[in-house]
């Protein structure tokens, strides 16, 4: 370093002022980048300079982790068997399951019919929830449990034809069923899956 270069660095101490940065020594001092590079590597700061980078590396983290995503929301009713296999963890067998299991449905009502997908794995599903939704609820006709046949209500992916007997059964021997909680007492009925059944059938009001 210079003469003038020291002397700027005094007078800068002098007027009770501290460097706390390589870029800031740079700035009071003048020095090239050639020299700050090679004394550099010998600059020890407070440790409380270094904790305050260290927040703010934090902070900034925690901000580009708070961005809003910039990633555009498809139609899971739309969405087609190539863009399902970009996904990870999506090959050609669990790309055609969702897409038959779409059909079968006469397409998704809500989000969370994708659990469903036989073999799918939830955070597969949670994959695919981030890039596809349900945006375009398809139209379901909904029908009455209490004058469906055992026939139209097998018609449910969610009702088996055993299941579905057992519910007309059931409500010939009580007249009428007056909640969809009924249904658990039916042998083999599916009462993991008791809140999609009001998505298809209705009650009598």
């Amino acid at each position: 370093m210079s003469v003038e270069e020291i002397d700027r660095l005094h007078k800068y101490r002098d007027d009770d002022q501290f460097v706390n940065t390589k870029e800031e020594f740079q700035k009071v001092t003048g020095v090239s980048d050639s020299i700050l590079n090679l004394i550099s590597p010998y600059f020890k700061f407070p440790e409380w300079v270094n904790n305050q980078r260290n927040n703010l590396k934090d902070v900034t983290k925690q901000e580009k982790e708070n961005k809003p995503s910039s990633v555009v929301v498809k139609d899971l009713n739309q969405v087609t068997l190539e863009e399902l296999k970009s996904i990870n963890g999506i090959g050609d067998i669990l790309s055609e399951r969702i897409l038959k299991f779409r059909d079968r449905l006469g397409g998704f009502i809500v989000d969370e019919q994708l659990y469903d997908v036989y073999a799918l794995k939830p955070e597969v599903a949670e994959r695919i929830l981030k890039k596809y939704r349900v945006l375009k609820v398809p139209e379901i006709q909904k029908i009455d449990i209490n004058t469906a046949t055992a026939w139209e209500l097998s018609k449910i992916v969610y009702i088996s034809r055993g299941v579905a007997e057992g519910i007309v059964r059931y409500r010939n021997e009580k007249g009428e069923i007056l909640s969809f909680g009924e249904l658990i007492q039916i042998e083999n009925f599916p009462a993991d899956r008791i809140d999609r059944i009001p998505l298809y059938l209705s009650l009598k009001k």
